[in-house]
């Protein structure tokens, strides 16, 4: 069974993948991948150089994340130009290793990705499972976690899908408003019942 796992932004998406990853399944995370792709030399990394300019570079030649999300940021015509070029890369390197996890006998197998629903991801997948908290603990969660103001989260927040719509969308839903223990007791719940949809023993 392949399972997408999404959220939003601060809603705790690594801290549930971690939670199955312990329970036994094969845990890809997208965002690995993503720097993977980007690495110097890499067809994606040119590609963005190319588009983007030099500028986005630090001293050592490696795109400065931070660099290219503020380029990017406010510009969609930008954002959808770098998606352009980073998700068929992205997906390549994910089949890849899906395919290799297969051939080790996994029988679960968990991809964090962040824009599932955005990327049109949930067709390659089994399962979707939206990680999910309340409106106020995500924004204060986002301060702390990245030091945002108040208006400075709510604009990160507001630049992603609604977390109520992805949701609706989702095929299993863990509630990660409360706390990790709480948390993890969904998580060993839900592995139970998909433990037994499997055709296979985990």
């Amino acid at each position: 069974m392949i399972i997408g796992l999404t959220g939003g932004i601060a809603t705790g998406k690594s801290t549930v993948a971690k939670f199955f990853e312990e329970l036994g399944a094969v845990r890809i995370d997208t965002d690995i991948l993503a720097r993977e792709v980007v690495k110097p030399g890499q067809p994606a990394w040119q590609a963005i150089v190319r588009e983007f300019g030099q500028e986005i570079l630090d001293s050592e030649r490696r795109i400065d994340r931070k660099a290219l999300a503020a380029l990017v940021f406010n510009d969609s015509i930008k954002l959808q130009l770098l998606n352009k070029i980073t998700h068929p890369a992205v997906r390549t390197l994910l089949r890849r290793q899906v395919a290799d996890a297969l051939r080790q006998g996994a029988k679960v197998i968990l991809i964090e990705v962040p824009l599932l629903f955005e990327a049109g991801f949930e067709k390659e997948v089994d399962k979707t499972i939206v990680v999910f908290v309340n409106e106020e603990i995500q924004l204060a969660r986002l301060m702390q976690r990245d030091g945002f103001s108040g208006d400075e989260a709510t604009k990160r927040i507001g630049t992603q899908m609604p977390l109520r719509e992805k949701v609706q969308r989702a095929d299993l839903i863990i509630n990660n408003s409360g706390t990790p223990e709480e948390t993890r007791k969904q998580v060993v719940e839900l592995w139970q019942t998909l433990k037994q949809e499997c055709q296979h023993e985990i």
